[in-house]
């Protein structure tokens, strides 16, 4: 029902830009910034290999590191801790408004000469948070009982995914202003492609290689099996 009702309301909102949002025909318009697939790729080419564009790159992809097993991993240790997943989904509700209003607020001091200024002031508090939630999956089987977990666990879970989202929007912000000021307005749309999806790469590969180290480096023990070990899954399965 969710995917229905969200699916006609942007078939009928674009429906309507398409027959009532008229363009404008007095401008000019541009020249096209290239003519083909080719030229468009020697064209992203050329600017890959400017240093500037090279360095920014090579900080972005490598600059989500330090917090990829919180971002990715932390959910799933909760999971397995006892936490509901039901429970977990409804923590998400609150973070919507905060999703929404948290661009509006930071825009405000990514609109400056030095937008990136944010990114770097938002990641230690950043860091510090996947500390926070190393905690909370720590604490998780601490003050479980019979019923589950206590209402307090729960809204200093919801507290910390609050300020999880505001180091997380101070950063995404910051950077998506930055690829638009520093994009040549030439080829602005070439430009900022390749900066947005360096950054998007950046954000994603390391939750992969951080989900694909989880079950080499979590420690387990054998219960009531002595003499074997638990440290592969083959042998827990055993």
């Amino acid at each position: 029902d969710f995917l229905f009702f969200w699916g006609a309301v942007f078939l009928i909102t674009t429906t309507l830009v398409a027959f009532l949002k008229k363009e404008n025909q007095e401008l000019i318009p541009a020249k096209e910034e290239t003519k083909g697939i080719t030229d468009t790729y020697k064209l992203l080419f050329s600017i890959i290999k400017m240093p500037a564009v090279l360095t920014f790159c090579i900080l972005i992809l490598t600059s989500k590191v330090g917090f990829s097993a919180a971002d990715a991993v932390t959910g799933l240790k909760l999971v397995e801790e006892g936490v509901p997943k039901e429970h977990l989904a409804l923590l998400a509700v609150p973070m919507v408004p905060l999703q929404i209003i948290l661009p509006l607020v930071i825009s405000k001091y990514t609109a400056g000469p030095q937008p990136l200024n944010t990114f770097y002031k938002a990641m230690p508090y950043r860091l510090l948070l996947g500390l926070e939630f190393a905690l909370l999956v720590w604490w998780a089987p601490k003050v479980k009982h019979e019923g589950g977990f206590p209402v307090y666990y729960y809204a200093v879970v919801v507290l910390s995914y609050a300020l999880h989202q505001i180091t997380l929007y101070s950063m995404y912000v910051a950077i998506m202003a930055f690829n638009a000021k520093v994009s040549d307005p030439l080829i602005g749309g070439t430009y900022m492609t390749l900066l947005n999806t360096v950054s998007n790469l950046g954000g994603n590969w390391p939750s992969t290689v951080a989900l694909w180290l989880v079950d080499p480096l979590t420690v387990k023990e054998c219960a009531g099996a002595q003499g074997h070990t638990c440290a592969t899954a083959e042998t827990a399965e055993v």
